[in-house]
């Protein structure tokens, strides 16, 4: 009986904004994968809300990162609703306008929030702290 090595697969991030400059922030930001010798994060694009619905309810995401300053649905409004509505939601960092949105943050039951202009650092830490906790309580 042969024995197979499984490679180590790193998170899968799904990020959400209708803005495609600021997905590509957010990914320069964060970084090819979380350190040094770590697996290739697995990055999954969205770009409605509908699609962030769709993906979370199939399964897979490890940490949800959404735009607070999307057009038509913004990462917010959907982050309380994933939260309300999906058993087992992954965690969500949520992006947002300015420093004063921080209340909205809180109401939308997110489990952290940056707000822009995006500090890389900040941004890094707080995915580093979110995916690390949702591991510990899994």
């Amino acid at each position: 009986m042969e024995s197979e090595l499984i490679e180590p697969t790193g998170p899968t991030i799904l990020l959400y904004s209708d803005d495609v400059d600021a997905r590509a922030q957010v990914r320069l930001a964060i970084g090819r994968r979380l350190e040094r010798g770590a697996p290739d994060i697995t990055w999954l694009e969205a770009a409605t809300a509908d699609e962030v619905i769709q993906r979370v309810q199939a399964g897979g995401p490890d940490l949800l990162i959404l735009d607070g300053e999307a057009d038509k649905v913004g990462g917010m409004g959907l982050s309380r609703q994933l939260k309300e509505e999906t058993y087992d939601c992954p965690p969500i960092l949520v992006l947002l306008g300015r420093p004063q949105d921080a209340w909205l943050a809180s109401w939308s039951d997110a489990d952290a929030a940056v707000s822009r202009p995006l500090d890389p650092i900040a941004v890094r830490e707080a995915v580093v702290g979110l995916l690390a906790g949702s591991a510990t309580s899994r």
